[in-house]
C-alpha cells in the first residue's frame, strides 16, 4: 500500500513554477529616474534656488518639459509597480489597500504633470511670492492632485507597516513606520514654508526634497524586499 502511494505521487505532477513579478522592477526605476532628474534640472532654469523653490517649479518656464515628462514616467512606473505589488503581496493583509494607495499616488504625479503649478516664491524671476488669484491649473495642481497623491503616499507607508507586522517582518514595518512619520513631517514644515513662513521659506525646496526622498527610497526599498523575498505570510 505505501508503495502503491509512493508510485501515485511521484507521478502527480508539481505545482508550476511561480513566473517572476516583473511589474516589481518598474518600483526600483522610478525613485532614482525622478530624484536624479530633478537635481539635474536646476541648470536649466536660471534664478531656480532649490533650497526655496519646489520641484515642481521646474515645470514653468524654458525646458519646462523636462520635469513635465519627468512626472508622467514616474506616474506610469509607478503604476505599473502598485499592480506588480499587488501581485506579490496577495494573499493577506495590505494586499489591496498598500497598492491602491500607491496607484493614488501614481495618478497625483501624473496629474501633477498635466497641470502646471502657479508661480511660488519669486520664481520664475518677477512673480509674486503667492499667486493672487491662484490659476485653475495651478489649483488642480496642487489640491487635485498633490495633495491627495502625497496623503496617499504616507498612508501607503503605514498601511504596510501593518501588514509586514502581521506578516512576521518587524524591520520592514517598524522602517515603513518610520518612513511615514518623516515623510508627513517633512511635508507639513515644506508647506508652510511655500506658504511664506518667514522661518521656512528660505528652505522650503530642501524640505520638500527630504520629503520625496525619504518616500522614493522607501518606495525602492519594498521593491527590493518584494524582488528577493515575497512577504511571509500572516
Amino acid at each position: 500500500m505505501t508503495g502503491t502511494q509512493t508510485l501515485v505521487a511521484a507521478a502527480t505532477p508539481g505545482r508550476p513554477p511561480r513566473r517572476p513579478n516583473r511589474l516589481l522592477r518598474a518600483g526600483l526605476v522610478a525613485g532614482p529616474l525622478f530624484t536624479v532628474t530633478f537635481l539635474v534640472e536646476p541648470v536649466l532654469h536660471a534664478g531656480y534656488d532649490p533650497l526655496r523653490h519646489p520641484v515642481s517649479s521646474l515645470a514653468l518656464g524654458p525646458g519646462g518639459w523636462v520635469q513635465t515628462v519627468n512626472f508622467v514616467v514616474a506616474g506610469l512606473l509607478c503604476l505599473v509597480f502598485a499592480v506588480g505589488l499587488r501581485r506579490a503581496l496577495r494573499p493577506g493583509p495590505g494586499a489591496v489597500a498598500a497598492p491602491l494607495l500607491l496607484a493614488v499616488w501614481a495618478v497625483g504625479l501624473l496629474g501633477a504633470g498635466a497641470f502646471a503649478t502657479d508661480p511660488v516664491s519669486g520664481y520664475p524671476a518677477g512673480t509674486p511670492p503667492v499667486p493672487d488669484p491662484p490659476t485653475w491649473p495651478g489649483r488642480l495642481h496642487d489640491l487635485a492632485f498633490s495633495l491627495p497623491g502625497f496623503v496617499a503616499f504616507a498612508a501607503a507607508m503605514l498601511v504596510l507597516a501593518y501588514a509586514y507586522a502581521r506578516r512576521r517582518s518587524p524591520l520592514r514595518a517598524a522602517y515603513s513606520a518610520l518612513s511615514a512619520v518623516a515623510f508627513v513631517t517633512l511635508f507639513v514644515l515644506a508647506t508652510a514654508g511655500f506658504g511664506q513662513n518667514p522661518h521656512l521659506v528660505g528652505v522650503a525646496g530642501l524640505l520638500q526634497r527630504l520629503t520625496v526622498g525619504v518616500g522614493w527610497l522607501w518606495l525602492t526599498l519594498v521593491a527590493v524586499g518584494a524582488i528577493r523575498r515575497p512577504a511571509a505570510s500572516p
